[in-house]
């Protein structure tokens, strides 16, 4: 069994598949489907918390937004309106009767034309929701996790999108991740193609240098991600100083803290980067407090930033 293997996920009862509730069990495509042979999808991973208030989907319309800005990138027009696809979400976890849940859009090239050429493949769409507890195990919002700088960069300028959040982006983050787990990691980080800090394989990062939060820029080859963007301002709202700028990769063993973002990581802290202790090796005072304002959101139901879009 490889490092970091998990059992599949719990199955719930629907999906939807363009603009139909289908069983679990009948939701397929054809082999000859064109994302399957060219990559051709782009997806998002929204959240749904059962907050103190009720079910409550987190930065729901920022999520769908970023599904078109992918797709337009490519050329590929998703043949439901916005609003359509915000309300199949909420219908989707209410069929399934979940409080909490991962939710799963994604947009595909489908069964149409064979070749490169995507022109004559029908775009479609499904929505996936199933139950999902912390991405990077059980103790890691608490303890932190133990990273390691990746041999893989992310991909160069004009070569890829990676603004777009395209499944076929994701071959270089599995190679990210895999090798991680192979050395022992919970997660690797990646550098841009100048030799700067990006990413990791699946979350943005931040590093804290006497209480000043640093993160990469958009130029650095990262995802846009909607959880950095709500750390950003948790961050500007608790005093905190932010850069967006170029880091070294020397900026990781040096730092106060460095904490992991994203919808399925939310707030990780890191302990340590390729065996050298990040700060006393324990998540830090500011990493914390950034924590803590965000769960106060998505627990709390405390909707200060109208972040939340109540089921």
């Amino acid at each position: 069994m490889e490092p970091g293997y998990r059992m599949p996920i719990n199955k719930v009862e629907k999906i939807w598949m363009n603009g139909t509730l289908v069983n679990w069990d009948d939701a397929k495509v054809h082999v000859m489907t064109h994302a399957m042979h060219y990559g051709s999808s782009w997806f998002e991973g929204i959240r749904c918390y059962e907050t103190k208030c009720g079910s409550a989907v987190l930065c729901l319309d920022a999520h769908i937004q970023r599904l078109f800005d992918s797709t337009k990138m490519y050329r590929a027009e998703i043949p439901f309106t916005r609003k359509q696809l915000v309300d199949a979400v909420k219908e989707t976890i209410r069929v399934n009767k979940l409080k909490a849940c991962y939710i799963r859009p994604l947009a595909y090239r489908g069964y149409g034309e064979p070749g490169v050429n995507p022109f004559g493949s029908p775009v479609d769409v499904m929505i996936a929701v199933w139950e999902w507890g912390t991405y990077l195990g059980g103790e890691a919002l608490e303890n932190g996790i133990d990273v390691c700088v990746s041999s893989w960069n992310r991909p160069a300028p004009n070569t890829l999108p990676t603004m777009s959040k395209a499944g076929g982006n994701y071959l270089g983050s599995q190679l990210v991740k895999m090798e991680a787990l192979l050395n022992g990691y919970a997660e690797g980080i990646a550098l841009d193609v100048r030799g700067y800090i990006s990413e990791g394989s699946g979350e943005n990062i931040f590093i804290v240098r006497d209480k000043v939060l640093y993160t990469p820029p958009l130029i650095a080859s990262i995802l846009p991600g909607i959880t950095r963007v709500c750390v950003m301002k948790l961050a500007e709202d608790a005093g905190f100083r932010l850069v967006e700028g170029a880091m070294p990769r020397e900026m990781l063993y040096v730092a106060d803290e460095v904490f992991l973002t994203g919808t399925a990581a939310e707030i990780t802290p890191v302990r340590s980067v390729d065996k050298i202790a990040v700060g006393e090796g324990k998540p830090g005072p500011v990493t914390k407090k950034l924590q803590e304002m965000f769960f106060d959101v998505v627990r709390s139901g405390n909707d200060k930033y109208r972040w939340l879009d109540f089921v």
